[in-house]
C-alpha cells in the first residue's frame, strides 16, 4: 500500500471523495470508460466502470492474453471507487479511489490462475505494477502504475513494429514451447514475450500469438 500511494502522488493523482467527482473525472477525461468485451467483462454490480486510460489499456490486453490462454473471459469484480463508497474492509491507504486500481476475479481453474499469477508476477518485476490477492472476498487487487505501464507498452509496440508476421497457433497435446519456435523459425523468448508467458509451461487448446521468422 505504501508504494502504491507513493506512485499515486509521484503522478499527481488526486484521491476522488464522491460520485461527483468520479463523473467529473470522467467528463474531463482523466477517467475514461472500461466496458466489457468478448475478452473480459465487468460486473454489473461496479458502480463506478471508470479507470485511468492505462488501466483500461491493461485490461484489455490481459484480457485477450486470459482469453486465449484459459478460454474464459476475464472478470473485473472493481475499478474506480470514490473514497466515501470504499467498502467497511477497505484499507484507508486504497489507492481505487485514484482510478489506478483493478480487481480481477480469482478462478478456481488451477491452471487458469497459475497463468494470471505468473504474469501478474512477471508485471511486478518489471515494476509497471503492484498485485496482491484479497482474501475477503479472494480476488486480485492490481495497482498499475500508469507511466512505467504506458513505457512498458510502447517498449512492446517498437519491438512489434519489426515482426514480419503474426501467426495464431493453438497448442496441441505433446506440444512444448522449443518446438513451436522451431516449427515458426522464431525463439522461446520470443513466444514467451509476445503471450505473456514467465514460465515453460502451455497448455492443450491455449492459443498463442507466434511471430513468424522472430
Amino acid at each position: 500500500m505504501d508504494r502504491q500511494n507513493r506512485m499515486a502522488k509521484a503522478h499527481d493523482f488526486t484521491f476522488i471523495e464522491t460520485p461527483d467527482r468520479v463523473r467529473y473525472f470522467a467528463d474531463q477525461g482523466w477517467l475514461v470508460p472500461v466496458e466489457s468485451t468478448r475478452d473480459f467483462v465487468v460486473k454489473g454490480d461496479v458502480s463506478f466502470p471508470y479507470a485511468r486510460p492505462e488501466v483500461e489499456l491493461f485490461a484489455q490486453r490481459l484480457g485477450r492474453q486470459y482469453r486465449r490462454a484459459c478460454g474464459e473471459q476475464l472478470v473485473v469484480t472493481s475499478l474506480t471507487r470514490p473514497a466515501n463508497r470504499q467498502p467497511r474492509n477497505a484499507s484507508d491507504r486504497s489507492v481505487h479511489p485514484t482510478g489506478m486500481a483493478i480487481d480481477i476475479r480469482y478462478s478456481w481453474d488451477e491452471s487458469c490462475r497459475r497463468w494470471l499469477e505468473d504474469v501478474l508476477g512477471s508485471l511486478e518485476r518489471q515494476g509497471v505494477l503492484e498485485a496482491t490477492l484479497e482474501r475477503r472476498p479472494r480476488h486480485y487487487h492490481v495497482a498499475v502504475f500508469p507511466n512505467q505501464y504506458a513505457q512498458y507498452v510502447g517498449r512492446l509496440a517498437a519491438r512489434g513494429d519489426s515482426a514480419p508476421e503474426i501467426e495464431e497457433y493453438r497448442v496441441r497435446r505433446g506440444d512444448s514451447l522449443w518446438n513451436i519456435a522451431r516449427k515458426h523459425g522464431t525463439t522461446v523468448d520470443e513466444l514467451k514475450e509476445f503471450n505473456g508467458i514467465r514460465g515453460s509451461q502451455i497448455f492443450v487448446g491455449q492459443l498463442l500469438d507466434v511471430p513468424l521468422g522472430g
